[in-house]
């Protein structure tokens, strides 16, 4: 755990300070989650304020401090999940909208160049982004928590509020589908 027990418990108790202690210390790892979790940099400060929000809120509510750490990964999932159910109603445009060409002319423009190595990560961020677009949400939440974030298997329990084994089946599943639509994807993988 990133902070001491007893600053969870002070800003539980309503410590303004504490609770900016907590603020603090989590915002670069919440923030970091969000942007994975919703793809959106623009948006990503947004729905990491309305974590912070529901943190505030809700701490009072918190039982333990021990499981401070897996409670507030549930907010930020909840929060963005909810952010991405706001966005299925309203479509909107992204640059992976446009073609390649397109890109490439709006680059030239700006009189932007990127190094051969920032392409390369580019696309396979990319491709990931294609693959994972292809499996649930529910899916794609889970292996980035699991995969990306680091999450143990008993901080996933904690969030998802399941056993271990039914965790182990959701990840093989989820694992499995993302194998498939890659199969489907075929030649499009990054080279």
């Amino acid at each position: 755990m990133l902070v001491e027990f007893e600053t969870v418990e002070r800003a539980r108790d309503g410590d303004p300070a504490a609770f900016t202690i907590l603020v603090n210390t989590y915002r670069r790892r919440i923030l970091g989650t969000i942007s994975r979790l919703i793809g959106r940099p623009d948006d990503v400060e947004d729905v990491a304020q309305e974590v912070f929000l529901r943190l505030y809120d809700s701490l009072g509510q918190l039982r333990q401090p021990q499981i401070f750490e897996p409670w507030l990964y549930r907010l930020t999932m909840n929060a963005s999940l909810d952010y991405l159910r706001k966005r299925k109603r309203r479509p909107e445009f992204r640059m992976s909208d446009l073609s390649e060409q397109q890109v490439l002319v709006a680059d030239a423009k700006v009189g932007t160049s990127y190094d051969r190595d920032q392409q390369e990560k580019g696309r396979v961020r990319e491709f990931m982004g294609e693959l994972l677009g292809k499996v649930s949400e529910e899916d794609r939440v889970l292996l980035i928590l699991k995969e990306v974030e680091g999450l143990s298997l008993k901080e996933l329990e904690s969030v998802y509020d399941v056993n271990e084994n039914a965790l182990k089946v959701r990840l093989f599943r989820a694992r499995q589908r993302v194998l498939k639509a890659f199969a489907a994807l075929g030649d499009g993988a990054p080279r």
